[in-house]
Order: structure tokens, then sequence, then C-alpha cells
């Protein structure tokens, strides 16, 4: 599986965790992704969607 929304392609980040002493080490921020049944061409088909996609997308409201 793919990490990364159906809708808007957003995928996983390279970013860094700094510690106090200010040494940096690299970690992957991911984006918090939802299983939601959308319909596609009439037929429901259930897709990943990140939760931006989900309060800004009108039909994915509940």
């Amino acid at each position: 599986m793919a990490y990364k929304c159906e809708i808007c392609a957003k995928g996983p980040r390279a970013g860094k965790n700094v510690s106090h002493s200010k040494r940096a080490t690299v970690r992957v921020f991911k984006p918090n992704l939802f299983r939601r049944r959308i319909l596609q061409q009439g037929t429901p088909k259930r897709v990943y969607v990140c939760s931006t996609c989900i309060k800004t997308t009108p039909s994915l409201t509940f």
C-alpha cells in the first residue's frame, strides 16, 4: 500500500528531530489517513483519504 491520499496525493515527507543539544536525526512525517468509501463513476470504492480532505470535501463529511 502506498501511504498516500487518493484525492490530494499527500504522502510521507522527510523532516528532522532536533534535540535540546541541536543534534538532528532524520524522521518521516506521515499524513493522517483514513479509509473512506467514495463513489467513482457510480460504483462505491474504498480509498485512503487524509483528514484535511475529509474536512474540506462536503461529500466525505457525515
